[in-house]
This record gives structure tokens, C-alpha cells and sequence, in this order.
């Protein structure tokens, strides 16, 4: 049995604390925030004991296998660095949220920490632990992809000029131009990365629509950056928080195109279609084609609609590999992973703001590959 404490009792450290207790591997012994109130309520509500500072925790429960931090703060990742530092230097392993952090030199001394201690680091990339992707990882592991050639993907909250509430007032997201860019972009870059491989050169365009710009919103919130993977793929990923409504794949979708077939992902949970090239195994020969037109795609719908699923299973994947000591080189969303998405969020930043041109990403550490 894994023994756990969260660490963040805002609304997503009572959904990582609902989790936990629902899988049979774990023990959630103890809930933490710095605020009483809300550390009280999650302690009543999950029956576990209450405390206000980590460095109590550890004191109360040396036994505790996993820390799981779930505090916000600017960005939704100021907050991430200290309690993940406490818990490495207690040897402690760590579930960290997303962003791993809104500093990338703090991010990166997280994961050198985790190397150094030898423990387990993973980060809540829930996007990637879902029936879709598993789906889609396959097809590609298959070689039912053939070649990588293309990746496109999109992801932005449906809204427009109607619904937006004006510049942001929480103490999170207020004043902070890039809130959207260090809170938002770890889910694109790990799904791209997580199909694709690393990504070694960025180009950005970000702007604002014109009704933030009257308002005199600080927050740069669309986001249009092309990228070039390792193995000579391209992509392009386009986000935005609210301002445009989505048409095909709604809210979230990607596209990864290969030399024998494509597949796309909607909404995330949703719905798998795979469509062969003209030629390929199963697929009509190309004479049979009008011009234009596609072979028939394979559909998969899953019937499920509720994201917060992925919550549940990115967690139960966590504690399958703690508990079953993969390599930690093998450990799913691993902080190595998140640090990742940060480095192509710096180098998407870097180009916005030097008008679009070309970065390379700072290098990843390299992976940990110890006797286990």
C-alpha cells in the first residue's frame, strides 16, 4: 500500500485526493494547505488528517511514500517548487500539477533533484490517459502510420467576444501577460511530444483580439507556433482561452499525418477516427479514388464525454509505476516530460518576442538510466 499526502486543497487537490482514495493501491493518510479553512473541509471530506505546513506532514508521517503537489499560485505554477524541493530532500516521490512550474530554472533544478535523490517525479499530463490516445499510440507502434510526416493540433476553452468577462482578476492570472502561455501549453506540447518525439526548433506568432486589447487585457492569449521535430516531422499547434469557438474536433483535437494513414482525436476523450492512405492495407486502391477523395475511415467512439476521467486514470498510471518500480526512465508524464513542455514554452516566448524567429529549446537533461 502506498501511502499518500496532498499537498494543495484548492479544487483540483480534491479531485487528486478523490483519486487516490479510489484506488485500492493507495492510502491517502494526510491533506495540507496552508490556509486552514480549506484544509479542514478536504480532511473531513476525504476522512484523513488535517495539517497546514508540509514540513508537519513529514514530521506526523516519515512512512509516507508519495507527495502530491497540487498548489497553484502565479501562473498556476509558482507554488509548485518548494513543496516538490521539500519533498525530494525528504526522499519523498512527487506527482506534481501542470505547469511544473512558471520558472524554467526552478523546473529544471526539480528534475536534477529527483536524478540526483533517485526518486520518482511525474507530473499531471493527464491528456495523454485516455482510450483515444491509447488507441492512436498504437496505430503508430504499430506502423500503421507509416512515416511521420505532419502534426496539427489544436486546443482552446469555446467562447468569443460575447462571453469574455474582461482581464483577468485572480491573483493567479492578473497582470501576467504570458498566464495563458505557462498555464495552458503543457497539455499541446506533451500530447505533440508524446506522439511525435522531442522538438528541436520553434517559431511563434502570439497576439490578442481586439476586444482584450480595448479592454486593456495584458494576457497574450492566442497562440500560433510551428515546430520541427527530431525525426523531421512538422507541426503546428494553435491555442486560445476563450476567444474563438472551435469547429471540427471541438475544444481539443490533433492530427498526426504519416506516409500509410492519419489519424485525428476530438475532444480529447471522445472520439478516434483513422484514415488510411490510398493503397495502404484495407483501404481502397488509388485507381478507385475520385480526385480528391479519401479512402473510408475507421471511426472509434468511445461514449465517453466526461474529461475528468483523465484525472482518475493519469493518477491510477502514477501509482502503477511507483508501485511496481518501473525504471524511472519509464515512468509515464515524468517530470523530464513536463520540463520539456516548459523548454518549448520558453523557446515559443523567446520567438514572439524577438518577432518570430526561429529558437531551438534548450536541451533535456539526459534520461536517468541507473541499475533499479
Amino acid at each position: 500500500m502506498l501511502k499518500v499526502a496532498v499537498v494543495g486543497m484548492g479544487g483540483i487537490g480534491n479531485i487528486h485526493a478523490s483519486c487516490h482514495r479510489n484506488n485500492p493501491t493507495a492510502e491517502l493518510v494526510a491533506v495540507c494547505d496552508v490556509i486552514k479553512a480549506k484544509a479542514d473541509e478536504a480532511g473531513e471530506k476525504h476522512d484523513c488528517e488535517v495539517f497546514y505546513s508540509l514540513a508537519e506532514v513529514l514530521d506526523a508521517h516519515p512512512d509516507i511514500d508519495i507527495v502530491d503537489v497540487t498548489t497553484g499560485g502565479n501562473e498556476n505554477g509558482s507554488w509548485h517548487y518548494e513543496p516538490t524541493m521539500q519533498a525530494l530532500r525528504a526522499g519523498k516521490n512527487v506527482l506534481v500539477e501542470k505547469p511544473i512550474s512558471n520558472d524554467i530554472n526552478q523546473a529544471r533544478e526539480m528534475v536534477k533533484l529527483a536524478t540526483e535523490k533517485n526518486l520518482y517525479l511525474g507530473c499531471n499530463l493527464n491528456h495523454t490517459f485516455t482510450k483515444p490516445a491509447d488507441e492512436a499510440k498504437a496505430l503508430s507502434d504499430e506502423g500503421k502510420l507509416g512515416e511521420p510526416i505532419y502534426c496539427l493540433h489544436r486546443m482552446g476553452f469555446p467562447g468569443g467576444e460575447s462571453t469574455y468577462p474582461g482581464p483577468a482578476t485572480n491573483a493567479n492570472f492578473e497582470g501576467f501577460r504570458y498566464a495563458h502561455v505557462k498555464a495552458f501549453l503543457a497539455h499541446p506540447f506533451s500530447i505533440m511530444r508524446y506522439f511525435c518525439g522531442d522538438i528541436v526548433k520553434v517559431q511563434a506568432f502570439m497576439g490578442q483580439p481586439g476586444f482584450r486589447r480595448h479592454a486593456n487585457d495584458p494576457m497574450v492569449s492566442i497562440n500560433s507556433i510551428h515546430v520541427l521535430f527530431a525525426n523531421g516531422t512538422v507541426g503546428y499547434l494553435f491555442s486560445q482561452r476563450g476567444d474563438a469557438t472551435m469547429g471540427l474536433g471541438g475544444w481539443w483535437s490533433v492530427e498526426v499525418g504519416g506516409s500509410k494513414g492519419t489519424f485525428c482525436i476530438e475532444n480529447c476523450v471522445e472520439k478516434l477516427t483513422f484514415y488510411p492512405t490510398p493503397g495502404a492495407e484495407g483501404a481502397a486502391a488509388p485507381e478507385k479514388l475520385k480526385l480528391g477523395q479519401s479512402p473510408a475511415p475507421v471511426v472509434t467512439d468511445t461514449g465517453e464525454t466526461d474529461f475528468q476521467l483523465t484525472f482518475q486514470n493519469r493518477i491510477d498510471a502514477f501509482l502503477e509505476d511507483v508501485d511496481h518500480a518501473v525504471p524511472k526512465d519509464q515512468l509515464r508524464a515524468s517530470g523530464r516530460d513536463a520540463l520539456a513542455t516548459l523548454e518549448y514554452t520558453w523557446a515559443a516566448i523567446e520567438s514572439y518576442e524577438q518577432d518570430g524567429i526561429v529558437i531551438r529549446p534548450h536541451p533535456l537533461p539526459p534520461e536517468a538510466r541507473r541499475p533499479e
